[in-house]
């Protein structure tokens, strides 16, 4: 779906972009992507393309994972990408000491 914002440049964030889309269609704001937000050089016009989806699992599928990391608020993004990183240096530090722990004696 491509939507014009008139006289919003500087004034529109993606979330109350999608937010507003999804007032006017009637569905969940989860369901509605922003992709683009573009302004053009002297106009105030912001031109708006949304991807909108009957599922939420259809997202998933066909979306690469920034696109629906940018949607969330930043403190539930932080949360979850800090997990995910000592997810990830527990495994590492887990490796290394299976790793150190059954090595050859010299």
């Amino acid at each position: 779906m491509k939507v014009l914002f008139r006289g919003a440049a500087g004034k529109v964030k993606r979330t109350e972009a999608a937010e507003a889309v999804a007032g006017q269609l009637s569905v969940d704001k989860g369901k509605v992507i922003p992709i683009s937000l573009v302004c053009e050089t002297g106009m105030t016009d912001v031109h708006a393309s949304f991807f909108v989806y009957d599922d939420a699992n259809e997202i998933k599928k066909q979306l690469p994972r920034y696109r629906l990391l940018r949607t969330m608020p930043k403190a539930d993004r932080k949360k979850i990408l800090d997990e995910e990183k000592a997810a990830k240096l527990k495994a590492k530090q887990a490796a290394a000491a299976e790793k150190g722990g059954t090595g050859a004696k010299r």
